[in-house]
């Protein structure tokens, strides 16, 4: 990631903090979450704000990389270390277990934040990889 998306994701960061979750720019009036993350190599704890939606209590991301033929970096991050942090607006923070849906489970939560959010479904026909889908779910305390 280049040093602006850097700079793009901590003012991102910084104002979801500051304002309960509430964000501004090309996120206003998005479902918003953070999640940090375990660099897959580096081992590194990193924070991406992310779009998501909920299915029950569970959190759920999508990995577009805005339709890019790769995955995003915090998705090999999960992958790899399937514990992550997540923080919600309000000041709700947990601990999460990821798993990556497949099959039924993957086209359902795929298509529920592309009825929210309709430029997932562009993404998806603009790349030739199945987008993959994230689920967080809290682990009990």
């Amino acid at each position: 990631m280049s040093d602006s998306w850097h700079d793009v994701n901590r003012q991102v960061i910084d104002e979801f903090r500051a304002n309960d979750g509430v964000v501004g720019g090309r996120f206003a009036n998005m479902p918003m979450v953070l999640v940090t993350h375990t660099g897959a190599k580096s081992g590194v704890r990193r924070t991406s704000p992310l779009v998501c939606t909920r299915d029950g209590d569970d959190v759920v991301i999508i990995a577009s990389k805005g339709g890019a033929p790769s995955n995003p970096d915090w998705y090999h991050n999960m992958v790899a270390h399937p514990t992550v942090t997540v923080e919600l607006p309000g000041g709700d923070t947990f601990e999460a277990a990821v798993h990556q849906a497949e099959g039924d489970e993957r086209d359902r939560l795929f298509a529920a934040q592309a009825a929210v959010m309709p430029f997932f479904a562009d993404y998806q026909a603009g790349t030739e990889r199945k987008i993959p889908v994230l689920v967080l779910s809290r682990i009990a305390s």
